[in-house]
């Protein structure tokens, strides 16, 4: 198990547009273990390689549903449907939460850690974490799409408005 440390907004990392992965080596392969590891030490639900300072198109997302541990090397949406509305965190900018409007429902292409096709239809907080981890890559973070953002400590949600 190998815990990586995680970049915290205002890294400049995290406002960069991920590589795309070329060739899937032992080290690829190893990062989405790490970030997976990472991950739930940090009890998150995805992770993209940008928020462990790495900048390729890599993330790792467990929703705690069916789906269970999903790692994905060059992930793009390839279908969006319906919209979804509500708070979402991020392990890279922590006590803060904010209000974002998502697609209800997406599938994803990309290629799991031996390199096969992979591809995922996804809804509800699956869904949400695709799109924020994705974001990710493409050095968006929720705080820039948020309609609000809050203190995700306070009593009252909008006491801290953006």
């Amino acid at each position: 198990m190998a815990i990586r440390f995680i970049v915290k907004e205002p890294d400049e990392v995290l406002h960069k547009v991920a590589k795309e992965v070329t060739k899937i080596t032992p080290n690829v392969q190893k990062l989405l273990d790490d970030m997976a590891d990472t991950m739930y030490d940090a009890e998150g639900v995805g992770l993209a390689a940008p928020q462990v300072g790495i900048l390729k198109r890599l993330i790792v997302v467990d929703a705690g549903d069916e789906h269970g541990l999903i790692k994905m090397i060059n992930p793009e949406i390839v279908a969006k449907e319906g919209e979804q509305f509500g708070p979402e965190g991020c392990l890279s900018i922590p006590g803060l939460n904010g209000d974002v409007r998502r697609a209800e429902k997406v599938t994803v292409k990309g290629l799991d850690r031996e390199g096969k096709l992979l591809t995922v239809t996804a809804t509800g907080l699956l869904s949400r974490a695709f799109q924020h981890e994705i974001d990710h890559l493409n050095g968006v973070l929720f705080t820039d799409i948020a309609e609000k953002v809050y203190d995700a400590t306070a009593d009252e949600a909008g006491s801290n408005s953006k």
